[in-house]
């Protein structure tokens, strides 16, 4: 778990390491091939969102929020502002639009 900046969310927030993210991806799988639950998106996804709470300190209510915070699908920080490139293959910064150099 690492506190990073969220292009999506605008915000810093808890982002998952691969671990975390393993078993977050894993209970995610679960929720969406719980066939007897769909409809009831609160109940299909609970275990996923209890896991969230639990590592990150955060109450969730979207799992796609938590799928989308995962350190590894980031970039480094920009040069400029601090804030992750969008990908790992990202040459402008969505935040201050520095160009990246890369090397």
């Amino acid at each position: 778990m690492k506190i990073l900046w969220c292009w999506r969310c605008k915000t810093e927030v808890p982002m998952l390491d691969e671990d975390e993210y393993a078993i977050a991806y894993k209970l995610y799988g679960e929720a969406l091939t719980n066939t007897m639950l769909l409809g009831n998106k609160a109940l299909q996804f609970k275990p996923l969102l209890d896991y969230y709470k639990h590592i990150a300190g955060l109450e969730e209510t979207n799992p796609n929020i938590i799928m989308h915070h995962r350190i590894a699908a980031y970039g480094p920080p920009c040069e400029n502002c601090g804030k992750p490139y969008r990908t790992q293959g990202a040459l402008l910064c969505a935040e201050c639009g520095n160009k990246r150099q890369i090397n």
